[in-house]
């Protein structure tokens, strides 16, 4: 078995939800991926957290196949942000962020660690991300995300760091704002030219698109949720998911890149049933395995028997 690492942030969240207000909800980018990629193959997480942590979420993580060695417990609080989503959920708004001890979070990878042939590094600034990848020992397969904070602020490290890894993970309209333009096949044809071998533009309820080369695209949709009750960590998740996936299958092929996000996708679609963590908590493998089956038919609209020659109508 292949085993991930995932660097990020551990945190609490307020989120002001069309469901009511929810305090100080567990959360945090490597602790919704971690918990996701966990569901695939034994995860090691790094992080860091104060004092205020609840141990009960520690024992959840490891009782969930999540090594939390690299997790440090410092004096002072926990990473905390709060946000407003619209009445739809498609829209949030930060009402606060309060940084405490991440503020002077540098990863530490534990010696042990250092061999993890899949690497996720989670959504935090690109030096950091760049610090992780100079303790590693040549991970085969190095997944990482961003966002426009950093794309703005520290663009040139960011830069930088796309040169060294293979899989981007980035959401629409922050991918156009680093490609400079609006095209997502352009889009991702750019984000390609800038160092990774794969590029994975998510576009919410619309779906994903995996670019493995300038002709090569695939688009796999959303899966169909009835009831999104938070989206928050959707994307940490998707990402966990995707990565969990290719490391239990021991290689990023081009036909596993494609089921990892499929896999994703489905993975992000249980976590947002419910507040924070507890949708990702309430699923297993036979929940992500329905919903892959499930995606099979969500396009298929005949066999290949029935399929016309290229120059019919």
């Amino acid at each position: 078995m292949n085993d991930v690492l995932v660097v990020g942030s551990v945190a609490f969240d307020t989120l002001h939800l069309p469901s009511g207000t929810h305090l100080r909800v567990p959360g945090g980018s490597a602790t919704y991926a971690s918990l996701a990629a966990s569901l695939f193959a034994p995860v090691r997480l790094v992080g860091v957290v104060g004092r205020d942590w609840p141990a009960d979420v520690t024992r959840t993580l490891v009782e969930r196949g999540v090594d939390v060695e690299g997790l440090e417990i410092v004096d002072g609080l926990t990473f905390h942000w709060e946000g407003r989503y619209s009445d739809d959920l498609t829209h949030r708004t930060s009402l606060r962020t309060e940084l405490n001890v991440f503020a002077d979070f540098h990863p530490r990878i534990p010696e042990r660690h250092r061999d993890t042939p899949y690497v996720l590094l989670g959504n935090i600034h690109p030096e950091l991300q760049a610090e992780v990848l100079a303790q590693m020992r040549a991970p085969r397969l190095v997944l990482a995300d961003t966002m426009s904070f950093w794309i703005r602020g520290a663009r040139l490290a960011l830069e930088r760091l796309l040169r060294r890894v293979d899989v981007l993970v980035i959401n629409e309209e922050e991918a156009r704002e680093l490609a400079g333009m609006h095209n997502i096949v352009r889009v991702g044809r750019a984000l390609l030219a800038m160092g990774p071998r794969h590029v994975v533009v998510k576009r919410g309820e619309y779906g994903a698109l995996l670019f493995d080369g300038p002709d090569e695209i695939f688009w796999a949709p959303a899966y169909p949720v009835a009831d999104v009750v938070d989206p928050t960590g959707a994307g940490d998740s998707f990402a966990g998911g995707l990565l969990g996936h290719v490391a239990q299958g021991g290689g990023p092929s081009p036909e596993r890149m494609r089921r990892a996000v499929i896999v994703g996708s489905a993975v992000a679609s249980c976590c947002v049933e419910a507040v924070g963590l507890e949708g990702l908590l309430a699923t297993n493998r036979a929940d992500i395995e329905a919903r892959f089956r499930r995606f099979q038919t969500l396009a298929h609209f005949a066999p290949p028997s029935e399929i016309e020659p290229t120059d019919s109508p």
